[in-house]
Parts: structure tokens; C-alpha cells; sequence
């Protein structure tokens, strides 16, 4: 230990160590658990509901202590290294050695030196917490170890004969050591152990500097920045170049841990860290040539894309979109039932809306592999009376194959379902579609609430009503308008051609919509079809 000149050894005392320690209490199946201290004046306390609950006490319980041994002026320059009091037990190679009846290895002499820090250790099973006063080449040492503070170096000595005269600190000094500095930052505990870092914790008289050593000290305003970190299971090699880079992907990781002790999510911040961590192992794999750090920069950009289309989806669209509404498709899912939409306008054999409502059913059914089953009870709640007539002139364009024939397929149920193929989409065709299993769902899931809304139905509204409304439904602004953005509503001419109407006839069935509640309002002046969905069906518009 660094040691003064002149100083007696007996005025040297023991480092103070403190155990906390989380065991099993009771019976095994019902996972109690025991807090104990090893300082005798703490209680045991028992935590019936578990290892979580006695964890957090538990960290609550060193939080204390540490606030304790900083209101007392914190580590002590004069405190023998608690860890070679153990003899050095707490990093040597084998500890266990002398439990299994071998003699335990000697204390490494040149191990111990350095000022005296205070450290804080917790082992990776969740069960052992240690506050010590130790040296700082111990601290270093032992795995799983943080350094909170350092001592001040201790006070120099004058000889005056057989006199001592003792220097006393200065004023800045005693405020470094009391912990009361002007920006009141107080050594913590945290159960989730951040990566170790080589920065300097002296305070401004300067002991001698603390190997991967950190502590929260007042005015280090010249701190360097840190050379060690992770993040996503990935070390950041301490000679990583360009040093911005490396200096990045250190503040990304303490940023997701950040991030993930939050008591709230935060998805737009969420998306921001995301595509930052993008961009920074796009370049990292540059610098390095490594593939698996390109995929990662690749999945981090799917994250960040995820997450933006969630937050938007949980309302976090334009100011004036009113309140959130929970939306029964995503962004992306919306753009795969547009795209399904004009698949169908494509290639339905009749201009007529029972058809195109055929070929939705179908190409949603068979949308994977070509195949796919369906029932009567499918058929006729799409399409109703029409379902015979619309089935023969898909068999008669050859778009679609049926294993019997037509009245046999109407006449199937749910455990004996018609199996059908759609040519045009068997594997080795060009793929119109991009979307999986899920998705497909969605959709199919989003098509049917539309064509089967009660207020539709009650006023027996035809195919080519509800045909508009599902147009209306797929072409909507947060805020329920029909249109993009930057146009004021939907083209008149395009509107009309996918429902096989005229303008004309548009605007009528634009008022049948309203008066059944789908649509609030609906104008079909200077050519565009502007309206706004009702408010109950809002959560079925799937977002521009």
C-alpha cells in the first residue's frame, strides 16, 4: 500500500468490508428468499415473493451502505486493502482451492498497491453483493469489480524530532473527500453492472491513478473519454479506428442500457438509437471487413424502421390528428393491402365489383403458394347471391382451377373446405406479393371487417358500395381524411375506374356510405372524392 514516509504502521486500521448476501429461505418450491448483512446491526429480512423482489432490496441495501460511507468522507487513505486481509481471495486463480481441502494459494504481495478505493463487487448469479475498502491493483484484479471513489493520499508528515507535525488538507481537499462537491454527484450502485472503464478518478490534489478505476468525482472536466465499452454482446476493441468511432459505439451501448431502465418507453428515441447504431456498424464493418457486423448494421435498420412505423401506429403522427387511435394494420401492412387492391383491379376477368371481390378472397387464400381453401360460408358472406355467377367467370377466364365443380365448392364447410389454385401465383410465377403468413392474415383479417361492417350490412348495401368503401378504408391521414397529405383528397377518375362507376355514380355511392356511418362526410366537387371515415370505423383505415 502507498504508504507515507514517518507514518506508524499501527495507525493503519482495517479496510471496512460489507456482505450482502440473497439465499433461499423455506422450503424450495416456495422460492423464498433471505437477505442477510454481515453487518450485525442489519436485520435478515425474507422476501416470500421471490429472488426479484429480494434483489432489489438487496441493491437498495448497498445503496446505504455507500451512502453511509460517503456522508462519512468515503474511502480512508489510512485502511489496510480489505481484499489482503483475505489474502487476496477475491481475484487469485483458484479460490476454491482451500475448500477442497488443498492449501489456499499465498497472498501476491506485488498484487496490492495503489491509493485505496471504495469498490463494489456483484456476482453474476444475483446472490452476493460486497462494499470493501480495498487497494487498487486488488479492485482491478477481481472480476465483476467497480471502483466508486478514491481516497485522498495521505496526509504528508513533517519530522520535528520524535514530533510529528501533520499537513492538514486543503479546503478543496476536504470538500473532495466529503463528497460535497458543487455538482453533487454521489456514488451509486446499480444491479446491472455497466462496462469497466480507465478513467482517472483523482480528485484535485492528484493520488496516484486508479487502474480501470471509476468514480464519480466533482469538476473533471478534463476526463477522457472512454477507451473500453459494449454493446450488443460485442466488445469495442480499446484501439478501434477512427476514434470517433469508437467513441460512438461506446455511448450507443451505455445509451440502450439507458434506454432499458426507463420506467417508460420512448419509441421515436428508441428509432433514433437505432439507426445510429446503424449507420456505426455499417462503418465498422467497413473498417473491419466482417459480415456479421454488416448484418447487424442491417437488422438495426429494420429495428429502427419497426419502431417508427409503432410509434406512428400508437399515435404518434401530426399534432392534428386528434387522439390516438389503435389501427388494425401497420404502415407496412397497409402498403401490402394497397398493392393486393390494385393486384385484384389487374387481373379480375370482369370490370364488375363481385368479381374483383372474388379475386381479393381468392388471391388473400392463395397468396403464398397458389393454393388455398375456402368454404360456402366464405363465398357468400363476401359476395352474398353473387357468389356463383362471379366463381364461373374466374373458371372460364382460366384464373382460377377447381377440383369439382361450382355448387360443389358453394356447398362446402369448414371441416371439408374446397381446395382451389390460382395459376398465376403457383411458385416459379413472377410474385405480385411480398408479404408473409402474417401479414396475409392481417389483411385478409382488415378486408373482411371492412366488407362485413354491421352498418353495411344493415342497409343491405350492394358489392359495389362496399367495394367503394373498401377503396375509402385503404386510402386514409391519421386523422381519417381520404387522401395523401398533399392532395386534398382521392382522384375522382381512378376512384371511378376501380369500382367499375362513373364520376357520377361515385358521388351516389360516396351518400349510401354516409348514411350508413362510414363514411362523416363526403364531397365529389372539382374532381376528388374528399370525405373523412367515421369515427367508429376509424381504427380500420389503413394509413397512407
Amino acid at each position: 500500500m502507498a504508504v507515507e514516509t514517518g507514518t506508524r504502521q499501527e495507525e493503519r486500521v482495517a479496510g471496512r468490508v460489507r456482505a450482502v448476501r440473497l439465499a433461499p429461505y423455506g422450503r424450495p418450491s416456495a422460492g423464498a428468499v433471505r437477505l442477510s448483512c454481515s453487518r450485525p446491526a442489519c436485520p435478515d429480512q425474507r422476501f416470500p415473493d421471490g429472488a426479484a423482489a429480494g434483489r432489489k432490496a438487496a441493491v437498495a441495501h448497498v445503496n446505504t451502505h455507500l451512502a453511509h460511507v460517503r456522508a462519512g468522507g468515503g474511502p480512508r487513505s489510512e485502511a489496510w486493502c480489505a481484499c489482503r486481509a483475505a489474502d487476496c481471495a477475491w481475484h487469485t486463480p483458484d479460490p476454491d482451492a482451500g475448500r477442497r481441502g488443498g492449501p489456499r494459494p499465498p497472498a501476491q504481495d506485488a498484487r496490492c498497491g495503489g491509493p485505496v478505493v471504495l469498490a463494489v463487487y456483484a456476482d453474476r448469479a444475483g446472490r452476493l453483493w460486497r462494499i470493501a475498502e480495498m487497494c487498487a491493483r486488488c479492485a482491478a484484479a477481481t472480476p465483476g469489480c467497480r471502483v466508486l471513489d478514491t481516497a485522498l493520499p495521505p496526509a504528508r508528515t513533517a519530522s520535528v524530532g520524535t514530533d510529528q507535525a501533520v499537513v492538514q488538507p486543503t479546503a478543496q481537499q476536504e470538500e473532495s473527500a466529503s463528497g460535497t462537491a458543487a455538482d453533487g454527484v454521489a456514488a451509486v450502485f446499480s444491479e446491472h453492472s455497466p462496462s469497466p472503464a480507465a478513467a482517472p478518478s483523482s480528485p484535485a490534489a492528484g493520488p496516484v491513478p486508479v487502474p480501470q478505476a471509476r468514480a464519480a468525482v466533482a469538476g473533471a472536466a478534463t476526463r477522457p473519454a472512454k477507451r473500453w465499452g459494449k454493446i450488443a454482446q460485442r466488445t469495442v476493441p480499446h484501439d478501434l479506428q477512427p476514434e470517433v468511432l469508437r467513441t460512438e459505439l461506446i455511448e450507443l451501448g451505455d445509451a440502450f442500457r439507458a434506454y432499458q431502465q426507463r420506467t417508460e418507453p420512448d419509441l421515436a428515441l428508441l428509432a433514433e438509437l437505432h439507426e445510429r447504431k446503424a449507420r456505426a456498424f455499417a462503418l465498422w464493418a467497413d473498417v473491419n471487413g466482417d459480415r456479421c457486423l454488416r448484418h447487424e448494421a442491417q437488422r438495426a435498420e429494420q429495428a429502427a424502421q419497426t419502431t417508427r412505423e409503432m410509434h406512428q401506429n400508437r399515435g404518434g403522427g401530426p399534432a392534428d390528428s386528434g387522439p390516438a387511435v389503435e389501427r388494425l394494420l401497420t404502415l407496412t401492412q397497409a402498403a401490402h393491402a394497397r398493392t393486393v387492391l390494385d393486384y385484384t383491379a389487374a387481373h379480375a376477368p370482369s370490370p364488375q365489383a363481385e368479381a374483383h371481390l372474388t379475386v381479393l378472397l381468392l388471391a388473400l387464400r392463395a397468396a403464398r403458394d397458389g393454393t388455398g381453401n375456402v368454404t360456402d360460408q366464405d363465398l357468400t358472406g363476401w359476395l352474398q347471391d353473387a357468389a356463383e355467377p362471379a366463381l364461373q367467370q374466374l373458371v372460364d377466364a382460366g384464373w382460377l382451377r377447381l377440383p369439382g365443380t361450382i355448387a360443389g365448392a358453394l356447398a362446402s364447410r369448414p371441416e371439408d373446405a374446397t381446395a382451389f389454385t390460382v395459376p398465376t401465383l403457383l411458385p416459379g410465377q413472377p410474385r405480385p406479393f411480398a408479404f408473409g403468413k402474417t401479414t396475409r392474415s392481417k389483411i385478409s383479417g382488415w378486408a373482411q371487417k371492412v366488407l362485413g361492417d354491421r352498418k353495411i350490412r344493415k342497409k343491405k348495401l350492394g358489392a359495389t358500395t362496399r367495394h367503394l368503401a373498401l377503396y375509402t378504408a385503404a386510402r386514409t391521414r391519421p386523422d381519417g381524411r381520404l387522401g395523401p397529405a398533399e392532395n386534398d383528397g382521392l382522384d375522382l377518375d381512378q376512384t371511378a375506374a376501380f369500382c367499375a362507376l362513373s364520376p357520377g355514380q361515385v358521388a351516389e355511392h360516396a351518400g349510401l356510405l354516409v348514411t350508413a356511418d362510414w363514411l362523416s362526410e363526403a364531397d365529389t366537387t372539382a374532381n376528388r372524392l374528399r370525405g373523412r371515415l367515421a369515427e367508429r370505423v376509424r381504427p380500420l383505415g389503413a394509413l397512407l
